[in-house]
């Protein structure tokens, strides 16, 4: 499966859409983290729907989603910047596979969206109240609040694979055909998860929207990219200040800092430590 996003527009109804396939970069995202099913299934289906918005983004930038509940599952997050590079993590402290049905996994919470533009002082964000028992009837509420335009998302993933078809009205659809956007709707409603990631592209759109007029654009490379960032860890603990650190050294032996979004350790010993500071000997005033 290529990981990638394709535009698609219905030209005779003035609905567009996206499709988004993740194969191999889903894979890498969920190696060795362990989850559930169900939640990895969750975890995969925001991963679709982050980049199918953040392939819509109109400047660079970096789109953050995080979905906060107070049930079992406290924490889906995955961000994406203008070149479709993803990374994310779920947090579901002591749930077992099967506990919970999806729709009682997150409880009551919200779905908030940061985006950090390179030319704005702060970051933008907004909250929506979690309403819906998928990952698709939340994300359906929170674009109708924020675009106002009708949206529908088709989701599927396995430990394998992630599929995501999204359909959304343009202003006008509805005087150009009145049925167009209830026929669309009633078509994807066909499609079964199996068919959503076993099929190739052409031949899924091809297949469910056999007489529609449908414009399918070039494809977009999506990857995973969660790369060690030693320096920027360097910078933190240099923040904290040398006696503090010491401070953490003595109690533990070492200084052990979790990056839980991209699964990855950092270690420091008394030696990398003392490096640390004698490299950025403090200012004498």
């Amino acid at each position: 499966m290529q990981d990638s996003v394709q535009r698609l527009l219905f030209e005779d109804l003035d609905i567009r859409g996206a499709i988004v396939r993740l194969g191999p970069s889903w894979q890498a995202m969920q190696a060795s983290r362990g989850y559930p099913e169900a939640v990895a299934r969750l975890l995969g289906e925001m991963t679709a729907v982050t980049t199918i918005i953040a392939a819509q983004l109109k400047q660079p930038g970096r789109l953050t989603f995080q979905l906060r509940g107070d049930g079992p599952l406290s924490l889906l997050v995955i961000d994406c910047n203008e070149n479709l590079e993803f990374r994310g993590m779920a947090r579901a402290d002591g749930l077992a596979a099967g506990d919970l049905p999806l729709e009682r996994l997150w409880g009551h919470g919200q779905l908030m969206l940061t985006l950090d533009l390179p030319q704005a002082k702060d970051p933008y964000q907004s909250f929506v109240p979690l309403e819906g028992n998928t990952i698709a009837e939340v994300f359906e509420h929170y674009l109708q609040q924020s675009e106002q335009q009708p949206s529908r998302l088709y989701l599927a993933a396995s430990e394998q694979g992630v599929t995501g078809l999204f359909l959304q009205t343009l202003p006008g659809a509805h005087d150009k055909d009145a049925d167009g956007w209830n026929r669309l709707q009633q078509l994807a409603a066909t499609l079964r998860p199996e068919e959503l990631l076993g099929l190739e592209t052409e031949v899924l759109l091809s297949r469910v929207f056999a007489e529609e007029t449908l414009r399918l654009y070039p494809p977009r490379s999506v990857t995973y990219s969660c790369p060690e960032d030693w320096e920027k860890v360097r910078s933190m603990l240099r923040a904290v200040g040398r006696e503090e650190a010491e401070s953490i050294l003595q109690e533990h032996g070492e200084i052990l800092i979790r990056d839980d979004i991209c699964n990855r350790e950092y270690r420091f010993d008394a030696a990398a430590v003392a490096e640390l500071f004698s490299a950025n000997p403090p200012t004498l005033h």
